[in-house]
């Protein structure tokens, strides 16, 4: 409980998430596609607290961690400049920090409000959200983040559903909001809503990269095409269980990597210089922007992302997969 207001109060982590292997089978009559991927968390979260108003409105307050608002506030006046000196062939850009939608168009408070209104009760709540994971690229963070404003809500208003239930409304929200439900490693279909959790997995070491700027997704399925004999999950989920990276490498496939790299120029670039650094397997994760590569131990992750830096990729982190 929130002792000075006396309203229930619930703090939690919404993680984001990596995409071992994403293929796109067909295009529905919905206009969303048919997919199949293997998804795994990893441990760099947004900060979510919630807590229960008697009766009201959705209010949310939404800010980069404080460090990231420094590097934000850092780009300063000349990120054009620097940008279009990228673009000639130097260093990568200073990635800039998104502008974060507030009220009724941030995922958060439209997750809470659908919640709401299928629960049919008139409570209010106060919602604070920390942001780490960056925006609009494929890792994730406002589908974590939904998740976690539903498993809140549902606490601080005592409303007493069942995960089943929360499913039914995160499947409303968006295509991941279900994965975010569980925890740990799962088989996703559909469109991404059909959830088949995996065994225990072997932990794993990455190199997450964040180019500057992101992609819509929307954009990125409209220049796929699905793929005529399409990859598999079951394969990468039988060459994780082996534990052996290789060959989890060997398996790991992005349907949509040709056409986010048409979109954007850095995803190529990030993808050979993670490659220099010795990663066992690169990929793009999700729609972009974002690419990772596994690594053999956590040191190695560690030196990977300072390498990265190191290069002009400012937005580089070392991570884990979690259960």
């Amino acid at each position: 409980m929130d002792a000075r207001r006396g309203f229930a109060c619930c703090d939690l982590l919404a993680p984001a998430k990596l995409n071992l292997l994403l293929e796109v089978l067909a295009r529905r009559e919905d206009g969303f596609h048919e997919i199949e991927t293997l998804m795994v968390p990893i441990n760099l979260f947004d900060s979510l607290t919630v807590r229960a108003e008697p009766e009201g409105s959705v209010r949310l307050r939404c800010r980069w961690a404080p460090g990231l608002q420094m590097a934000k506030r850092d780009a300063g006046p000349s990120m054009v400049a620097r940008q279009a000196t990228s673009a000639a062939g130097g260093r990568p850009p200073i990635a800039d920090w998104e502008e974060l939608p507030e009220r009724g168009e941030n995922i958060v408070v439209r997750a809470i409000e659908l919640l709401r209104l299928r629960a049919g009760t008139r409570a209010g709540a106060v919602v604070a959200l920390t942001k780490r994971i960056p925006s609009a690229a494929g890792l994730g963070g406002g589908s974590s983040d939904a998740a976690a404003a539903l498993v809140a809500a549902n606490r601080v208003w005592n409303l007493g559903w069942s995960r089943e239930q929360l499913h039914e409304v995160a499947a409303e929200i968006g295509s991941d909001v279900p994965f975010f439900l569980d925890s740990g490693a799962a088989l996703c279909r559909g469109r991404g809503e059909r959830i088949e959790a995996l065994p225990a997995i072997p932990a794993m070491n990455f190199v997450v990269v964040a180019p500057p700027g992101g992609l819509s997704t929307a954009d990125v399925y409209r220049g796929c095409r699905p793929a005529a004999a399409p990859r598999r999950a079951e394969v990468l989920a039988a060459a994780l269980r082996t534990g052996d990276m290789r060959k989890v490498a060997a398996a790991m496939h992005n349907g949509l990597g040709m056409a986010a790299e048409q979109l954007s120029p850095w995803i190529g670039r990030v993808k050979h210089e993670l490659a220099d650094c010795g990663c066992t397997g690169v990929q793009m994760s999700g729609s972009g922007t974002s690419c990772f590569g596994i690594c053999r131990t956590s040191r190695h992750a560690r030196r990977a992302a300072r390498w990265m830096r190191a290069r002009g990729w400012s937005r580089s982190a070392a991570v884990r997969s979690i259960d």
